[in-house]
């Protein structure tokens, strides 16, 4: 059975500690970060979250959403329960629905440096509307930054049946 090593998971501190703390406030500096063991390989690593929560800038109201990061790693990969406290820390942050996909995907970026990385939120209606803001990033100067225009232009080619969620 091949492990990681213990030099491998330097800087892991949250993975199997019984003493977590959940942010109650926007804390980037949760995330944590380990090494990818295939370095030499282009693969996507997907996250469905659907239990995101955050706040209505100006109500203060909640909105909800299930949030999907995919990503290609280069060198770091993101740790998933450092990623977990990472958008729980987002639920007293208000920001509007685009800022907040926006926001996880710069601070993905900047712990990981990814091939590739995209980030959808699928927010439940509220007053009879949702809003599902999407945004990605390829590595500049590489196929991928081709690969992230391409899937812009047309990641809701096949928009999902609607129901009401």
């Amino acid at each position: 059975m091949s492990g990681r090593k213990d030099e491998e998971l330097q800087g892991i501190s949250l993975l199997g500690n019984q003493g977590t703390r959940y942010p109650m406030e926007y804390y980037p500096a949760v995330l944590e970060a380990f090494d990818n063991k295939h370095p030499y390989r282009d693969y996507f690593v997907k996250f469905n979250c659907p239990e995101f929560t955050s706040l209505c800038p100006m109500t203060g109201q909640p909105d909800f959403a299930t949030i999907y990061i995919s990503y290609i790693p280069d060198i770091k990969m993101v740790e998933s329960k450092s990623l977990k406290l990472y958008l729980f820390s987002f639920r007293n942050h208000g920001d509007f629905h685009e800022d907040c996909m926006n926001i996880i995907m710069n601070d993905l970026i900047e712990l990981m440096q990814p091939r590739y990385i995209e980030v959808w939120g699928k927010f439940t209606p509220r007053g009879g509307i949702s809003i599902d803001p999407y945004c990605n990033y390829g590595k500049p100067g590489t196929k991928f930054e081709q690969m992230a225009e391409q899937r812009l232009f047309n990641h809701d080619m096949y928009p999902e049946k609607v129901d009401n969620r």
